[in-house]
């Protein structure tokens, strides 16, 4: 089927952000004397909002008032660094080109606090989106399908009509709670086989096969 709306992840999905996660986690630990993570690490800590990304970044035990000053850190260091390092990956901006011009609506809906999914995608997407939500306060974020549900009231779409794409368990579960179809994408911070192990039922290697799977 052709879709109507494509929703995408922001993370490791059409932006790759991982290297200013990283040195903004690190900054952040290291002015509270807390021991720096790999790259590797971090990539496996995010998916389920900042707060989560800090507090599995910090050592165990770590007491809620230290994690509360490394999150007040990361946050005011990311929002000067959030692009610094962070790009699209390739092929992403002619697919959603081409979407566009397929009058396919699309859509952002990531678990990154709002300031950042903002400017990133000013930034990098030139006002390409429909919709752009982050994390707020006040809205569960993914794997609660709100997020997705307010897209669809906006749009006044259906949700037979539509794809949310990501690269992660959390946006596995969030478009089952969501009642929409799903494609996993590869290239993230999530491989082939960990996709596999937690429910993904189409798996895409390339944005032009993401693009197939949206229009045909």
């Amino acid at each position: 089927m052709s879709y109507k709306v494509a929703i995408f992840d922001l993370d490791g999905t059409i932006l790759n952000t991982i290297d200013d996660l990283s040195c903004s986690v690190n900054y952040a630990l290291s002015k509270s004397n807390l021991p720096h993570r790999s790259l590797q690490e971090v990539q496996s800590f995010v998916g389920n909002g900042i707060r989560l990304l800090i507090e599995r970044a910090v050592p165990q035990g770590t007491p809620v008032s230290i994690t509360d000053i490394v999150f007040s850190d990361f946050c005011d260091y990311y929002k000067l660094h959030c692009a610094d390092k962070t790009k699209p990956y390739e092929g992403i901006l002619e697919m959603l080109k081409n979407l566009k011009e397929n009058n396919i609506k699309i859509a952002v809906v990531s678990n990154k606090a709002d300031f950042a999914v903002q400017e990133l995608c000013a930034r990098y997407f030139d006002n390409m989106f429909d919709i752009v939500m982050g994390e707020k306060k006040g809205i569960n974020k993914k794997p609660s399908p709100d997020e997705v549900n307010k897209v669809l009231e906006i749009l006044n779409e259906d949700k037979k009509n539509t794809v949310y794409i990501g690269d992660s368990e959390v946006d596995i579960q969030t478009s089952k709670n969501a009642n929409v179809n799903c494609i996993s994408v590869d290239w993230g911070f999530k491989s082939h086989q960990f996709l596999l192990q937690n429910g993904a039922s189409k798996i895409v290697s390339n944005p032009k096969e993401l693009l197939n799977e949206i229009l045909k």
